[in-house]
């Protein structure tokens, strides 16, 4: 008779104890992430200007808005779950994947789809399955592929920005504000002088795509020094996305960008250092965070190359966040002594 050390109703487990970093609290952890996210967003306010800002601000009002409501509804105190910071976080990462000139009530609906919809509704921090902000992130670009667009050309003035956000829903934004991403250039061919492919992703606005970037490469590298994020997930997404990259590019350098182009554009570093790396809905054993964060680089550069959408972050991580259960029940280590 073969052995089985599991009861049948846990061979399908996610090991949650894993998530909590060794040595701190999570409000402490949270901090270090918003204060790694700050060089990112500088350079993302000197690249488009103050509308990341706003946008933020409007994020972190509705998170913590609809967090207590959702808290209060489940009958559970609400000061627990907003000091820890968790919530703050989502609104944040949210914050900086959304246009700067998105109208406000984008950013509201996709806070609370990411907190209601991608958090509590499993039960709040610890039992989300997705990542939450990236829930938030795929709702809006298919609900809302029009408004996903609005990333300003250059950057716009404090004034201009509140009278995009807040003024009347135009239909038609001004072409001035207004721009095709490098990702929506990459995917041009060549005759055709403009991109076909569907506006929006996780992608900021210019050619200093890579100025915002290295300011999440800083800020991750941080993270990693302070031993608070897993460097294998991080690693992992780098891998696999280069890997692709450079395969292509060696088969056709005319037809497809250089690695370094993929590694410095769109929301790759965010991607790799702050979403992936989220330890309550990646891979928990040492084996299945490689497969998890190569399958998200793997499937990043899928989506850029062949898929509707320029960047595909956010569908990438919820796909990997899909199979992370079963990685961790197939890569779980052996104990010395009992069977696998």
């Amino acid at each position: 008779m073969t052995h089985n050390p599991l009861p049948v109703e846990r061979r399908f487990t996610h090991d949650l104890s894993s998530r909590v970093t060794a040595g701190h609290q999570v409000r402490d952890v949270m901090w270090a992430v918003i204060a790694a996210l700050v060089p990112g967003l500088l350079a993302l306010i000197w690249q488009s200007g103050p509308g990341v800002l706003v946008q933020c601000s409007l994020a972190v009002a509705s998170a913590l808005i609809g967090e207590s409501m959702a808290l209060k509804l489940r009958s559970r105190p609400a000061r627990p779950s907003l000091n820890d910071l968790s919530a703050m976080v989502t609104a944040i990462l949210l914050g900086l994947s959304v246009p700067g000139l998105a109208p406000w009530w984008v950013i509201t609906l996709g806070t609370l789809f990411a907190i209601l919809l991608g958090k509590q509704v499993y039960g709040g921090l610890g039992c989300n399955p997705f990542n939450p902000a990236m829930v938030g992130y795929a709702i809006l670009l298919v609900s809302f592929p029009q408004e996903m667009t609005h990333w300003p050309a250059e950057p716009v003035g404090l004034g201009e920005t509140l009278h995009a956000i807040f003024g009347e829903m135009d239909s038609h934004r001004p072409d001035a504000l207004a721009m095709a991403t490098p990702l929506d250039a990459s995917r041009t061919p060549p005759a055709m002088g403009h991109s076909t492919a569907t506006p929006g992703g996780l992608v900021p606005a210019s050619h200093s795509d890579s100025w915002v970037n290295l300011g999440y490469l800083l800020g991750g590298l941080w993270l990693l020094r302070r031993k608070l994020i897993d460097g294998r997930i991080s690693a992992g997404v780098l891998a696999g996305l280069t890997a692709c990259a450079l395969g292509f590019y060696l088969e056709d350098s005319s037809r497809y960008p250089s690695p370094a182009f993929h590694l410095f554009s769109g929301a790759t570093m965010l991607a790799a250092f702050f979403i992936a790396t989220d330890p309550v809905s990646a891979a928990t054993t040492p084996r299945g965070r490689w497969i998890y964060a190569a399958g998200i680089g793997v499937l990043i550069y899928v989506i850029r190359t062949w898929g509707g959408y320029p960047d595909g972050v956010a569908f990438a991580v919820l796909l990997m966040n899909l199979t992370a259960p079963t990685l961790d029940h197939f890569t779980r280590p052996r104990a010395y002594g009992h069977p696998r």
